[in-house]
C-alpha cells in the first residue's frame, strides 16, 4: 500500500457517531456496523447504527430548527456566505476527504478527486443562486397587484446512494439549506463516513444545530420511516427504479414533494463522420468511469456500420490497457466494486448475455489485482452479438460492462437509443452540427452529451425521462423543488370593492 494510504489509515476515526441537533452520538440501541475497503475487503471503521427512535429525534430536530430557529430567516447573504465557508473548510480538507471516500468506496484517486471537488463548487454554486432566488411580479388587472415570494418547503429527508456518497449528498444538503430548509441526511450504510464529515463540516461553519442531520442506517428500515414520517414535508432520492417506485408510493400517502433520480440504460451514438479516436476515449470514460457504477454510464454502445471495425479494433484495445490497482495510485484507471454482492449481479448479466448467444469480447469475469485479491473487482468487459432482447441490454447492470451493436443510419440509431424504458444519459458523437442537434433533439433523455464524456457540471441540470425519475438537480432550477411559491394578491383601489353588488 502507498504510503498516503497508511497515512490516512493512522488518521481515521475507529467509530463514526449519529449526528443529531448539532452534536455527535450514538445510536438509540447502542448498535453499530462495520464499513468495509472495497479494494481490500478490510474494515475501515464501526458506524452507529441509527433506529426509528433516532429518526424521530432527528426529524424532531430538524422541525425545531425550520419551524423555531433564525437559519431559514436569516437574510440569504448570510446564508450563502455559510455556504461559502462550507466549501472553504471542505477545501482545506481536500486531501483528507478524498482518501476517506476512496476507502470507502474504492473508487480511483483520480475518480475522487473530481467528485469531491465537484462536491465543494456546489455550495459555492448555490451560494451565488440562492442570492438571485426570488419572486416575480405578474401583470394583473386593473388596480390590483400581485407578487410571488418563495419560501422554504420544510423538513427534507435526503437519501443518499452509496456510488458518490459525498457528491450526491453534496448535490442534495447545499440546495436545500441554501433555501433554508432542514434537512435528515440517509446515507448509504455501505458508504456513510464521508456524509458524516459533510455534516460536522456544515456545523463548523456556522449552519445551526438540527438544520443539518445525519443518520446512518437501514434504507429498509430508516429510509422507508423517513419518507412516511408525517413531520418530512420532502424527500430527494438517488438510487435504483424499483426503490424509487417504492417511495413514490409511501410518500403518496402523506403528499410529500419528491425528487427522485433513478436508474438509467444510457446509449452513446457514434456516427460515421464522428473522430473516432476521441469517440473511443470518450467511451472509455462513459461506461468505465467509476468502475461503471454510475447511473448515467453509457452502456450500450452503437457504432455506425461503416466504421464499426475501426472503432472496436481501437476500443477493445484500450480497454484492454485499463489499470486496475491501488486506488490511491495516480495510474490507476478502474477502482473496485463496491461489495460482493455487487460483483455478483453484474456477473450474473454477463454470464445470461452469454447464455443468450453473445460474445464476450474482453473481460466477463471477476479480476482482482495482485494484492487486493480480498477486494471487490471485475475486469472492464465488452459485449457483443447482442439483441435488444437480451436481459443485458434491458437492464441497468451497474457495473464495468458495455453491449456494442452496429447500426446503419441516424433513423435506426434513434430508434435503438430510445428503445429503453429508461432515459437518463446518451451521447451523440459526429462532427456534423445539424445531425447532431437533430439526434440530440430526439432522444428521450434528461442528458445529452455531444462529443463530450462528462455528464454535469454545477449550473447544469441533471435528472432523467421515464423511469429514470424526475426533478433536475445540480441547477438553479433545483432550488424550486425545496420552496413554495406563495401568491400574494392585493387590491389597492380608492374604492371598496363590492362583488355581490349589495
Amino acid at each position: 500500500m502507498s504510503t498516503v494510504h497508511e497515512k490516512t489509515l493512522e488518521m481515521k476515526r475507529s467509530v463514526y457517531h449519529l449526528l443529531i441537533n448539532g452534536e455527535q452520538v450514538e445510536g438509540a440501541t447502542g448498535e453499530t456496523f462495520k464499513t468495509y475497503n472495497p479494494a481490500t475487503g478490510e474494515v475501515i471503521a464501526e458506524v452507529a447504527k441509527a433506529s426509528k427512535e433516532d429518526a424521530d429525534r432527528a426529524v424532531q430536530a430538524a422541525r425545531d430548527a425550520f419551524n423555531h430557529g433564525k437559519w431559514k430567516m436569516w437574510p440569504v447573504g448570510r446564508r450563502a456566505q455559510i455556504l461559502n465557508k462550507i466549501a472553504s473548510i471542505m477545501r482545506s480538507r481536500f486531501n483528507e476527504i478524498v482518501e476517506l471516500e476512496i476507502l470507502d468506496t474504492g473508487k480511483s484517486l483520480a475518480a475522487a478527486q473530481g467528485q469531491v471537488t465537484q462536491a465543494i463548487e456546489d455550495f459555492e454554486f448555490y451560494a451565488g443562486a440562492i442570492v438571485g432566488h426570488r419572486g416575480v411580479v405578474n401583470n394583473v388587472p386593473g388596480q390590483f397587484h400581485n407578487y410571488t415570494e418563495k419560501e422554504a418547503v420544510g423538513v427534507c429527508a435526503q437519501i443518499i446512494p452509496w456510488n458518490y456518497p459525498l457528491m450526491m449528498a453534496a448535490w442534495k444538503v447545499a440546495p436545500a439549506i441554501a433555501v433554508g430548509c432542514s434537512v435528515v441526511v440517509k446515507p448509504a450504510t455501505l458508504t456513510p463516513l464521508t456524509a458524516i464529515i459533510l455534516g460536522e463540516i456544515c456545523l463548523e461553519a456556522g449552519v445551526p444545530a438540527g438544520v443539518v442531520n445525519v443518520i446512518p442506517g437501514s434504507g429498509r428500515e430508516i429510509g422507508n420511516h423517513l419518507v412516511e414520517h408525517p413531520h418530512v414535508d420532502k424527500v430527494a432520492f438517488t438510487g435504483s427504479t424499483p426503490v424509487g417506485k417504492d417511495i413514490m408510493g409511501r410518500a403518496s400517502e402523506t403528499l410529500k414533494r419528491v425528487t427522485l433520480e433513478l436508474g438509467g440504460k444510457s446509449p452513446n451514438i457514434v456516427f460515421e463522420d464522428a473522430d473516432v479516436t476521441a469517440a473511443v476515449d470518450g467511451s472509455l470514460f462513459g461506461i468505465f468511469y467509476n468502475s461503471g457504477q454510475s447511473c448515467e454510464a453509457r452502456s450500450r454502445l452503437y457504432v455506425h456500420e461503416e466504421i464499426y471495425e475501426a472503432f472496436m479494433e481501437q476500443f477493445v484495445a484500450k480497454t484492454k490497457q485499463l489499470v486496475l490497482g491501488n486506488p490511491f495510485d495516480k495510474g490507476t484507471h478502474v477502482g473496485a466494486i463496491i461489495d460482493q454482492q455487487q460483483v455478483d449481479v453484474i456477473d450474473g448479466y454477463v454470464q445470461s448475455a452469454k447464455a443468450d448467444g453473445a460474445t464476450i469480447v474482453t473481460g466477463g469475469h471477476a479480476s482482482a489485482p495482485e494484492g487486493y485479491e480480498k477486494g471487490f473487482w471485475y475486469a472492464p468487459t465488452i459485449i457483443t452479438d447482442v439483441t435488444h432482447e437480451m436481459k443485458a441490454v434491458n437492464e441497468e447492470i451497474f457495473g464495468p460492462v458495455v453491449v456494442v451493436m452496429p447500426f446503419k443510419d441516424e433513423k435506426e440509431a434513434v430508434r435503438l437509443a430510445n428503445d429503453t424504458s429508461f432515459g437518463l444519459g446518451s451521447a451523440v458523437w459526429t462532427k456534423d452540427g445539424a445531425k447532431a442537434t437533430r439526434v440530440a433533439n430526439q432522444i428521450k433523455a434528461g442528458i445529452v452529451m455531444v462529443n463530450c464524456p462528462f455528464s454535469a457540471f454545477p449550473g447544469t441540470p441533471f435528472g432523467g425521462y421515464k423511469q429514470s425519475g424526475f426533478g433536475r438537480e445540480l441547477c438553479i432550477e433545483t432550488l424550486d423543488l425545496y420552496t413554495e411559491t406563495k401568491s400574494i394578491l392585493s387590491y389597492y383601489g380608492s374604492r371598496p370593492l363590492n362583488p355581490f353588488g349589495l
